[in-house]
């Protein structure tokens, strides 16, 4: 009986595992069928997309930057055809393992290694990636070879040169590898495979027009990789060429000579805002930014004490001292607080009323009386500080800020500072103090908390030449498609200074002008073998201030704490067409070390005007 009831058991419970089997396999069958309709039926279009992109991938064509000119179709920047080392990272089995044979081939070094894990992550796995740029003839050659490395290949691509090196780099600035900042900055689709963005100057402020369009091209390979075929869906468009406004003769000029000095050198056509001339010293090689500066390019100039980076035209604020005092005197006959008679005594200093301490002219035994010309002409400080204490620091501001100072000039290129045009508000919110009278005698000189950047006072120079235009100064002037005709750029129009009496700005001019042809003008050893007429006035501005009694030697004090050397000026008087601004840092002298230095610059200008006149 127990056997009997044991095999019933036994064939129910495998029978029992006969059901569940069946049920298991019938479950297994429908999930399958589901899966296999699922793959063919229902996402049949999607997967086969997908087999066709192992054989068929769309990629970015990268358009040709555009060229950069001088005004005289001098090529500033350009564009070379070059080679890179690129992985395509599908491609490639273990790429740790060959970005380390690579280097053992010395095809690459470690920075190599470093900026591709750095970068990849902006591309997606079928893309190029570049890993090694702007290889030698001789690096092409031995890589095609002995090429080892599937997934690792040479491509051509254009390489930004700027051929003149270090010249002209504060205003065309330059390009350098995207990074990830950039990348949120720029439209993603355009920006697709863009290895360089522009960083400063001209390069960054114009970036759109020399990126140009971005491409599409659909490529095909075969199962060992090869490309057998390229399809151009939609063709790159090449960036913009720009012509700037500068001359390449006189910004050479200039830096030739600054050579071995802190300052700048600003130059800009009084009859449009066209920026002639934009230097600042030291300056730097662009081209090392390229591809990726070295460690030792990036350490020389991090750790100059010059700051060779700091563009000195836009971002350097100097204390203007006397090349605002044209534009005070102009102040004082506006409102009235002057005429052209006015005059004082100078005995070689000024005091306010009930104050001990003196301020000091410039030349201590005095200039005797001096009325507004002479003033302007002499530099004479006591006329000056007069003036000032009468006007009061109210008016005085007034007056300044008509020409623009303490604003930004609003030029074509990032980074420029708008520098202090100080009054009673200002020194509240930023100082929390009051203000005192001897603040305004040393505004009315251009000491004190007032500063200025060079292109500031060129600016204001060139609307005291051309009687009131205040002109927003612009470097881009044409710019071209390719294949198409030049295009002017629409110059800005300026506002234009409220005149009270033109006969005031001519006395003031009149002043400028005697600076250089009276025989008691500051800047009077620029009139010999002039060939132009010019008006200017020459500047040396306080590094740090001295007591009231401190007599300023120049020897004994460290260079850096030396006076900055200044000019402005402007030519033809008649009929001006240019106006300069000087700023020498630690130079002393005005008159005689920046006021030379515009003189050289300004004959630039003028012997080529000549050529031109006498080739017509």
């Amino acid at each position: 009986m127990d056997s009997i009831s044991n095999t019933q058991l036994e064939n129910t419970l495998l029978s029992s595992r006969l059901k569940l089997a069946l049920v298991f396999i019938f479950l297994l069958t429908l999930l399958l069928l589901v899966r296999i309709y699922n793959l063919q039926v229902v996402h049949h279009e999607y997967y086969q997309e997908e087999s066709l992109g192992n054989q068929m991938r769309t990629l970015p064509i990268i358009p040709s930057r555009g060229k950069i000119f001088d005004r005289n179709g001098q090529i500033l920047a350009t564009n070379k055809l070059t080679y890179q080392l690129t992985l395509t990272p599908e491609k490639v089995g273990n790429i740790s393992k060959t970005l380390i044979g690579l280097e053992k081939q010395g095809f690459i070094d470690q920075e190599d290694i470093q900026l591709y894990y750095k970068n990849r992550k902006r591309f997606r796995k079928f893309h190029n990636i570049p890993v090694k740029l702007n290889l030698s003839e001789q690096q092409v050659a031995k890589f095609l070879v002995s090429n080892q490395f599937p997934g690792v290949d040479i491509e051509p691509y254009f390489h930004r040169v700027y051929p003149h090196n270090a010249s002209s780099v504060h205003a065309l600035g330059y390009v350098s590898r995207m990074s990830k900042k950039d990348k949120a900055l720029y439209d993603k689709r355009n920006y697709s495979g863009t290895l360089f963005v522009g960083k400063v100057g001209i390069e960054k402020q114009y970036e759109s027009l020399l990126h140009g369009q971005t491409g599409l091209k659909q490529i095909e390979r075969n199962v060992s990789g090869r490309v057998i075929d390229t399809q151009i869906i939609t063709p790159a468009i090449a960036g913009q060429n720009l012509y700037l406004s500068l001359d390449l003769d006189m910004q050479k000029k200039a830096e030739e000579l600054l050579k071995g000095k802190r300052g700048a050198i600003v130059a800009i056509d009084t009859r449009n805002g066209e920026v002639l001339a934009l230097v600042s010293t030291p300056i730097y090689n662009p081209n090392w930014f390229v591809n990726g500066i070295s460690h030792a390019n990036y350490n020389s100039l991090q750790s100059s004490s010059d700051i060779p980076q700091l563009n000195r035209t836009v971002q350097g604020l100097y204390p203007p001292a006397s090349t605002i005092k044209p534009m005070v005197a102009l102040a004082g006959l506006e409102q009235g607080t002057i005429d052209n008679q006015s005059s004082v005594f100078d005995r070689g200093y000024y005091q306010l009323p009930g104050v001990k301490r003196k301020f000091h002219n410039w030349d201590r035994n005095g200039h005797g009386r001096v009325n507004v010309t002479d003033a302007i002409a002499r530099s004479n400080d006591v006329f000056f500080y007069d003036l000032a204490n009468k006007m009061g620091i109210d008016n005085l501001h007034n007056g300044l800020n008509l020409f623009n100072f303490g604003q930004k000039t609003g030029i074509d290129i990032p980074g420029e500072q708008g520098g202090i045009l100080p009054s009673k508000s200002w020194k509240k919110i930023n100082k929390n103090e009051p203000w005192y009278k001897g603040e305004t005698l040393n505004t009315g000189i251009g000491q004190g908390f007032m500063t200025s950047s060079p292109l500031q006072l060129a600016v204001a120079t060139a609307a005291l030449a051309n009687k009131g235009q205040l002109l927003k100064p612009i470097l881009l002037k044409n710019t071209q498609l390719l294949g198409q005709s030049i295009t002017e750029v629409k110059k800005a129009v300026g506002r234009q200074i409220p005149i009270h009496d033109i006969k005031n700005w001519e006395t003031v001019i009149d002043g400028m002008r005697q600076v250089i042809y009276s025989p008691k003008g500051t800047a009077r050893r620029l009139n010999n073998k002039l060939g132009y007429t010019l008006a200017g006035k020459t500047g040396t501005a306080q590094v740090f201030g001295l007591d009231a009694e401190e007599v300023y030697i120049a020897e004994k004090l460290e260079e850096k704490l030396r006076d900055h050397a200044l000019f402005t000026g402007f030519a033809p008087i008649e009929n001006p067409q240019i106006a300069i601004a000087v700023v020498v840092e630690n130079a002393g002298s005005g008159s005689s070390k920046a006021a030379p230095l515009a003189r050289q610059v300004l004959d630039v200008y003028f012997n080529k005007h000549l050529d031109n006149e006498l080739a017509q």
